[in-house]
């Protein structure tokens, strides 16, 4: 299958980026990093801005470790900021998940964040990861599950953009709800050995809440999430923009309360 055909929901606006780059492995792989060993080589596909996998680099030095990604624009981007961290070790290129130019078994752990929910086909990827991971090697995938989020106060424009979420996504043969499938795509892959985990992501400070709905209330009008709700006919342009309004006002609610569940494995090869 090309990647070609994979349509990404979220796209590459700043906004999308701007919260991509908060990520870091202590936020987002602490179920992995126990894992990771001096000397290791790793594998991040779908790596985007390559803050986690910066971090990766740090702690398998001097183990190399390969950022992938398909967006030529994202790949330049971490590639300078691996330079600006000095980060001899690490290295960005274009690639394809469902056809990773690596021979068979040549990384210790194949990782992915936030990658097979917007796949069509999420067991194939899961196949190459484990075709180019060695022998007692790991695959390691986290994703987050939509319909598992839970928020405070109930405003109904968010419900609202919950359903126009899963809409779009499954618009483009993606599984918003992907973490709850992980150890069963898992398995359809032909893994054996997997031990599956979970983790939120809970924004209810002042300072957490101000973020996450800045990030959502621009990536709602601004995003390819807004081009392709319009450009699709699930939405228009009013509504994107009373959901984004209610964003802005959930976030200035001073008992406010937003937590994304995430899905966990680590499979052995």
């Amino acid at each position: 299958m090309s990647q070609q055909e994979d349509i990404y929901t979220h796209g590459h606006h700043e906004s999308v980026l701007r919260s991509h780059a908060s990520r870091t492995a202590a936020n987002s792989a602490a179920y992995l990093v126990p894992h990771l060993t001096h000397g290791l080589a790793v594998l991040d596909v779908g790596a985007g801005p390559g803050t986690i996998t910066a971090d990766f680099a740090r702690l398998v030095a001097p183990g190399q470790v390969i950022g992938l990604d398909r967006a030529p624009e994202v790949v330049a981007s971490a590639t300078a900021h691996a330079a600006e961290q000095h980060l001899s070790n690490l290295s960005f290129q274009l690639g394809n998940i469902y056809d990773l130019d690596f021979p068979d078994g040549e990384f210790d752990v194949v990782h992915a964040h936030q990658v097979l929910q917007h796949l069509t086909d999420p067991v194939g990827a899961l196949r190459e990861m484990r075709r180019v991971a060695k022998p007692g090697g790991i695959v390691a995938v986290r994703d987050a599950d939509f319909h598992g989020m839970s928020w405070f106060p109930q405003l109904p424009e968010l419900d609202e953009w919950m359903v126009l979420y899963q809409a779009l996504a499954r618009h483009n043969r993606a599984e918003p709800d992907a973490g709850r499938r992980l150890v069963h795509w898992a398995q359809a892959a032909g893994f054996t050995d997997i031990t599956p985990s979970s983790a939120n992501w809970l924004y209810a400070t002042e300072e957490q809440r101000a973020w996450q709905a800045e990030v959502w209330g621009d990536r709602v009008v601004h995003s390819a999430f807004a081009e392709q709700s319009l450009g699709y006919g699930l939405a228009d342009r009013e509504k994107l923009e009373r959901i984004s309004a209610a964003w802005r006002a959930w976030g200035e609610s001073p008992d406010g309360w937003f937590l994304i569940p995430n899905g966990e494995i680590i499979a052995r090869v």
